[in-house]
């Protein structure tokens, strides 16, 4: 199912359930990301994605793994990719991840694919998302604990991994929050 979702600086992109016809896509994406980028995302150094990697990316049950992409309708390239993944021990908790191409960071994306994904992970009885970031400033550690209903639930190797309520609707003023101290963590990591 495609959806036209418009963001924050006026755009539109084009979002719908991944496929594995989209390895290549997914690849090429990767690709496009900075070191900085796929460092925030994966949390280590990763100079590309093995093919079990892309395929376990591509290749979901859309139920207790799920992910959407967004394509820039005018070149069709994938430009992001919010994806959860069901925590075993919890069914109602899942890992959720989203990642922005570099060129399209700070348009609001990020926040339109999480409310996407939140929307469908309540479709899928998910009411808890859990997130790992970068760590290594404590003044970001104590931002995190003055979101509100937001957690720090584990903190290892260089992370902070955080659980947010999901909303009966929409996103929550607290899980933009959580993006928005996502982002800002990764920026301090980022060379100058």
């Amino acid at each position: 199912m495609l959806r036209r979702v418009g963001i924050r600086d006026g755009t539109e992109v084009e979002v719908r359930p991944i496929a594995p016809s989209d390895a290549d896509a997914l690849r090429a994406a990767f690709e496009r990301l900075s070191f900085e980028s796929r460092y925030a995302r994966f949390l280590s150094p990763m100079d590309h994605m093995s093919n079990a990697m892309v395929r376990y990316f591509t290749d979901v049950d859309h139920h207790d793994h799920e992910a959407l992409v967004a394509s820039d309708p005018e070149t069709e390239r994938l430009v992001a990719v919010a994806r959860y993944v069901r925590e075993d021990h919890d069914p109602e908790a899942a890992e959720a991840a989203i990642t922005v191409a570099d060129d399209w960071h700070g348009r609001g994306l990020g926040t339109a694919m999480l409310h996407e994904l939140a929307q469908r992970a309540r479709e899928e009885g998910v009411t808890r998302f859990t997130a790992y970031v970068l760590a290594g400033n404590e003044d970001m550690i104590d931002i995190l604990f003055r979101l509100g209903p937001a957690k720090v639930v584990d903190r290892a190797n260089g992370a902070v991994q955080i659980e947010a309520e999901l909303p009966p609707a929409g996103v929550s003023d607290q899980l933009r929050n959580l993006l928005r101290v996502a982002a800002e963590m990764t920026k301090r990591f980022r060379p100058d």
